[in-house]
């Protein structure tokens, strides 16, 4: 029987070309030129510049955190529904999550949530474009505006996706994305890119990410001493990184139809058990495009969940549940709270399960995730 795993590695093949002319080039510590042809790229996808890639989604994260200046004590709103590193950034800077409910439609923020939750503490909001799937971002820089707050995308999922035509990332002041090897394009491994909209920010952004000092400054003749200027950390991408990662900036449209067209399959096939009440996946709302990170189920309760995870191994296909709500977990009980009620975070993520989606899936591959969807419903009440 094939096996169907749950993610691999987006490949198109020409990678390992770019990165043999990476290692090749001698410059391998990062800020090459692989890493500006990259930045290049992205900023035309994205229509703006002020970008940099970086080591790891998690520390542009990180250095977005730093940007706000935060102290001890200040208060960042977000989903509890996400990836710790959503909210390790700002506990490092001593800020405080402030968690509030997600939207059953689409797992993100419930933007009605968050005016309840601020303070005369509060210094941002944190949207996460869940799957890929755009946050009712016109409702969220409203209220921002409103009580003069910062917002950070999480967009992690969202490369390639965008939000009333415009590309998630680039609504907020500052956002975040991952190359990680999970994620729709790939830098090999680990790897990111922040985006920030003030220029002056964003040349801060330059220091920090290179450990506090001009040196990219420096090495562009720019300023003739190499200084340490301000906080930062290590958080350039390896050349050898940006150079695998160059070719699938330069697709990212032929990616992301891709994994559009299996999502669209796996909801063509589904549209019986949708309709019929039976499983509910993520909605699109008007103004939304996905760039098909994610495709799942909610089944009726985590016992049915547990059930369709162990009938689809069975049959040779992984499908995995997703995040344990961060308020829920011992980090989450002590470095942040959880304010108004949790009515659909902890029921809905513990219904919810992943299936199987990625460039270089085959037809038979998710044929056979389909087939496992359809044997289970069949033999279930």
């Amino acid at each position: 029987m094939m096996a169907v795993p749950f993610n691999l590695a987006t490949r198109l093949g020409s990678e390992e070309s770019f990165v043999m002319d990476a290692i090749r080039s001698g410059r391998l510590a990062g800020d090459g030129a692989y890493s500006r042809r990259c930045e290049d790229r992205a900023s035309e996808h994205l229509g703006f510049g002020n970008v940099l890639v970086t080591s790891s989604g998690t520390h542009a994260l990180e250095i977005a955190a730093m940007l706000l200046d935060l102290s001890p004590g200040d208060e960042v709103i977000m989903p509890s529904f996400t990836f710790p590193s959503t909210a390790t950034a700002f506990v490092l800077r001593g800020a405080r999550p402030v968690f509030v409910d997600v939207r059953p439609d689409t797992m993100n923020i419930d933007e009605r949530c968050i005016e309840p939750a601020i303070t005369a503490r509060t210094r941002a909001i944190v949207v996460v474009h869940y799957g890929g799937v755009a946050c009712q971002m016109d409702a969220v820089m409203d209220l921002a505006s409103a009580h003069g707050l910062a917002v950070i995308e999480d967009a992690a999922h969202a490369v390639g996706g965008r939000w009333m035509e415009r590309p998630l990332g680039t609504i907020g002041d500052m956002a975040a994305f991952s190359f990680h090897e999970t994620k729709n394009l790939t830098s090999g491994g680990e790897g990111g890119m922040i985006w920030v909209r003030d220029p002056e920010l964003f040349a801060r952004a330059q220091v920090i990410r290179e450990k506090g000092t001009n040196r990219s400054a420096f090495r562009a003749g720019k300023v003739s001493k190499y200084e340490w200027m301000d906080i930062g950390s290590s958080y350039l991408m390896a050349e050898v990184n940006a150079a695998y990662l160059w070719p699938q900036l330069a697709e990212i449209d032929q990616i992301t139809l891709k994994r559009r067209s299996i999502c669209d399959a796996y909801r063509a096939a589904f549209a019986d058990l949708i309709d019929s009440g039976r499983i509910a996946v993520q909605e699109m709302p008007a103004g939304t495009y996905a760039p098909g990170h994610i495709f799942y189920l909610k089944l009726r309760d985590e016992s049915d969940r547990d059930a369709f995870i162990a009938a689809a191994r069975d049959r040779g296909v992984l499908a995995v549940s997703h995040y344990v709500p961060l308020h829920t977990v011992p980090a989450g009980r002590q470095f942040g709270q959880f304010v108004g009620q949790d009515v659909v975070t902890t029921r809905d993520s513990s219904r919810l399960v992943r299936l199987p989606v990625f460039y270089n899936m085959s037809t038979e591959q998710y044929g056979l995730v389909i087939d496992a969807v359809s044997a289970f419903f069949a033999a279930s009440p």
